[in-house]
């Protein structure tokens, strides 16, 4: 059979994952209809206990989404306009939206070439810069990007030095590890999402907060409903409607009990991709001691290769492909007018234009991707 006669690959095969644990998600969601508790019911304490153990961190707070999760914290630590927060500008635009809400400067950080994550020189920049222009610097949040934890150990030293705490966007990095701890715990607090395409991802929106800070996390379970005291007709902060439902997080927990073996499936796959690629591809680096959970598998392509061309050429063959991500934050209109370390971040425009992401799930077979890999290679 040829490729174009063949069925298109899965990008993400949601439905293979739905087929091993169907049954389980069946009786989840029934129930949920059974005791009618669609809102903070049974189901999300559970999930809160479940992440936290399986994080190793003390508190994790289940919500809405991702976003949400990152806005939540900001929140907490009562940003306000004047002030600056530093992140990276390749990622998604959640990370620098969440700031844009409470009125406080942005000032985006280049990132390394070979990790994809937040540069640690180029934030000491940032922060030189924000200073310089009268901005005051609170907080650092680095991007676990693509699945691989941030340099956490050079970036809360430089955050330690200069006063600043850091929440990590683990929002594609949950259940990835960093020196033998697991997204959750290196940071004041973390932050993730469980968008269905994610590596742990629900069936609708949600998201969670990690973090050893009680007096953080009881701020939290506050603002994620309306700011309540006692109750949620006494309302001592300014809040929000940040829950999870209990849907979701019924489902999350059937998912969560397979996606220690989906990460290993992950970074079987990835291995796979690394050795049939790496002589043609720049493939992307799990730096020593890291482990990633592959929300995506990241290429980039040789110097002056035609990338519209050879997408073009992939999808004839029934591969699906993406770039994330091809406008980078510092360039996108909405963002334009916030900081930049040092004025321009040369390595970010660079990945933006030659960063290609391919098929990646835990049920990636090897024949699959073996027809990924050989129209890739075609279309070099």
């Amino acid at each position: 059979m040829s490729s174009a006669s063949r069925p298109p690959v899965p990008f993400v095969d949601l439905g293979a994952q739905k087929l091993r644990i169907r049954d389980r998600i069946d009786a989840a969601i029934g129930a949920v209809l059974d005791h009618g508790q669609f809102i903070m019911g049974p189901e999300v304490a559970e999930l809160e206990a479940q992440l936290a153990a399986h994080s190793g961190a003390s508190h994790a707070i289940a919500c809405s989404s991702g976003t949400d999760a990152l806005a939540m914290v900001l929140m907490a630590k009562n940003v306000k306009p004047g002030q600056a927060i530093f992140c990276p500008a390749f990622t998604f635009v959640a990370t620098a939206e969440v700031v844009a809400w409470l009125g406080a400067h942005i000032w985006f950080v280049d990132v390394d070439a070979d990790t994809f994550n937040m540069d640690p020189a180029s934030l000491e920049t940032a922060i030189a810069g924000a200073r310089e222009a009268g901005h005051e610097p609170v907080g650092v949040i680095p991007v676990d990007l693509f699945g691989v934890p941030a340099d956490y150990d050079a970036v809360s030293k430089i955050a330690g030095h200069e006063g600043l705490w850091v929440l990590g966007d683990g929002a594609q990095a949950y259940g990835a590890r960093y020196h033998n701890r697991r997204v959750g715990t290196l940071a004041m607090a973390t932050a993730t999402s469980f968008f269905p395409a994610k590596p742990l991802g629900a069936y609708g929106d949600g998201g969670a907060i990690f973090t050893d800070d009680a007096e953080l996390a009881d701020t939290l379970r506050s603002i994620l409903f309306h700011g309540k005291g006692a109750n949620q007709y006494d309302n001592v902060r300014i809040g929000m409607t940040g829950r999870i439902d209990t849907m979701q997080a019924a489902i999350l927990i059937e998912k969560l009990a397979i996606f220690d073996d989906e990460i290993e499936a992950r970074n079987r796959i990835a291995a796979r991709y690394t050795s049939l690629l790496k002589d043609h591809v720049a493939t992307p680096l799990v730096p020593d001691g890291l482990q990633s959970v592959w929300a995506q598998y990241t290429v980039k392509l040789p110097e002056g290769a035609d990338r519209a061309a050879i997408q073009a050429k992939l999808k004839q063959d029934g591969v699906p492909s993406a770039v994330y991500y091809a406008k980078p934050l510092h360039r996108q209109d909405a963002y334009s007018h916030h900081g930049i370390a040092g004025g321009s971040l040369p390595v970010t425009d660079m990945l933006a234009g030659c960063v290609l992401s391919l098929p990646m799930h835990p049920y990636l077979d090897e024949e699959t991707q073996d027809r990924v890999v050989t129209a890739l290679i075609s279309a070099l």
